[in-house]
């Protein structure tokens, strides 16, 4: 068996992590897609005339076809059954599609006064309407590259330093959210057009389509490469027994598995969202020049970048990954808790909470996305992601949308003249302690999925890399 692990070209150092640089590179450009319109806001308002209920809208688009159509889910039946190769070039193209739509929608005049009425949908701007369908169309693509990165990443590193792994794959993508939240606004103000963020986006993603093409040559070499020392060793392969669509059932009925796909649907939910409104807060409550007011939110993804492999090491030398869920949901909810106190206005404290927030945003993630393989099987791994994914779409989809509403409803406290422009001052107590809601949740899952990890010794708490026995 020793000499049939060293024949497998996963078991190289080098091999294993070009893989997952490869695959990192695609998710950074998805992710600066995911969130180039955050800073925009403002310019959006000015520039596009879209009211905050409409920039909601567009934002909960992300979700409405992993959600409404079961797209995501579909897409993790399609890995388990076709594979990380199929799977992951489909994605990438459809990142594309999307973006294309969307910086059409955006950058054209010709669709200036028009409107679109659609069923349940409602009457839109059809600049909103045919912009959130490029998004929508793009969120697919983004979600099922994140389950096929993951399922990517198990299949490399199992065994090894997967939690790292993860977080590193974690950190490149963060790395693209940290950027888009940083240079969005002053390459919209450079350009004059804020749609020129959008068609950076959609460059790099064409790069991240040739970029997995790569890794697929790469994976057909693993998969010979285990075939290759199946066939030199002396031990009977394993027989891999095959997904089948009852194994959905299984998956939904495993309480360990929706612990953590409620953790985390509420941990992301305290999170993203909030950071498509952030740049706001900066300049509304902290007083921030709207010029820099996204370099502070893009404090919080700079710090994963350093924080999530961190902790991922930590997960697979040490173990206790419940507990590290716990914590870092402990101080996601300190500090919405500190963000909503009216009188802590300064921007230094701003700072402060963005690199604390930051350090809870790296703790849950270095510890979740791990866990899920010691609770669900390798051929059922694809799908369990999916649904993961799907259930934190449904937070991703509403929780933009209920903010924006809950803005133009309760928020609003005045008006102010900015660049002969009159925009309405806003206080963001309320959105702030919907985030706290969401941080206190995901305290409770934290514990009762710790309390199921001992009951069913699933392992979580135990450390990631296996010793090689002689």
């Amino acid at each position: 068996m020793t000499d049939k692990l060293r024949t497998i070209l996963s078991d190289s150092k080098s091999a294993r992590w070009a893989a997952l640089l490869i695959i990192s590179f695609t998710m950074f450009a998805g992710y600066y897609l995911a969130d180039v319109m955050a800073p925009l806001q403002g310019l959006v308002r000015n520039q596009l005339t879209w009211s905050d209920t409409e920039y909601g809208f567009f934002t909960s688009a992300y979700g409405w076809f992993n959600v409404f159509l079961f797209l995501l889910i579909i897409g993790g039946i399609i890995l388990d059954k076709f594979g990380i190769r199929i799977t992951g070039l489909g994605a990438a193209i459809v990142m594309v599609t999307g973006t294309a739509i969307k910086y059409w929608a955006i950058s054209t005049t010709s669709l200036n006064g028009q409107v679109v009425s659609l069923p349940i949908l409602g009457t839109w701007k059809a600049q909103v309407m045919i912009a959130a369908l490029g998004y929508a169309i793009f969120g697919v693509g983004v979600e099922i590259a994140g389950i096929t990165a993951s399922k990517a990443i198990v299949k490399w590193f199992k065994g090894k330093e997967m939690a790292l792994a993860m977080g590193m794959q974690l950190s490149v993508a963060r790395l693209g959210t940290a950027l888009a939240l940083s240079t969005s606004l002053p390459i919209a103000r450079a350009s004059g057009h804020v749609s020129t963020p959008i068609l950076l986006c959609l460059i790099m993603l064409c790069i991240g389509v040739l970029a997995f093409s790569i890794y697929i040559i790469m994976d057909k070499k693993l998969d010979a490469s285990i075939v290759k020392a199946n066939a030199a060793s002396d031990d009977e392969p394993d027989e891999e027994e095959k997904f089948k669509l009852s194994d959905i059932f299984k998956i939904l009925g495993n309480r360990g598995w929706w612990y953590i796909a409620l953790l985390c649907v509420l941990f992301y939910s305290a999170v993203f969202p909030f950071l498509k409104y952030a740049t706001e807060l900066m300049i509304q409550k902290f007083g921030v020049n709207a010029d820099w007011a996204g370099t502070l939110p893009g404090l919080l993804p700079f710090g994963t970048i350093f924080f999530t492999p961190f902790f991922g090491g930590i997960y697979d030398k040490v173990g206790k990954g419940a507990t590290i869920m716990i914590i870092g949901a402990f101080i996601i909810t300190a500090v919405h808790v500190l963000f909503a106190i009216p009188f802590l206005n300064h921007y230094s404290i701003a700072i402060a909470l963005m690199v604390l927030l930051g350090i809870g945003f790296s703790l849950v993630p270095s510890a979740m996305w791990p866990s899920v393989p010691k609770i669900i099987p390798d051929r059922q791994l694809g799908t369990a992601f999916s649904l993961i994914f799907w259930v934190q779409n449904w937070g991703l989809m509403g929780v933009p949308a209920l903010i924006g509403w809950v803005l133009d409803k309760y928020c609003i406290t005045g008006t102010k003249t900015v660049g002969g422009q009159v925009v309405n001052t806003y206080n963001y107590t309320i959105p702030m302690m919907i985030f706290t809601g969401f941080g206190l949740m995901a305290i409770v899952l934290g514990f009762l999925l710790k309390l199921e990890d001992k009951k069913k010794g699933y392992g979580l708490q135990l450390p990631n890399i296996k010793k090689e026995t002689v």
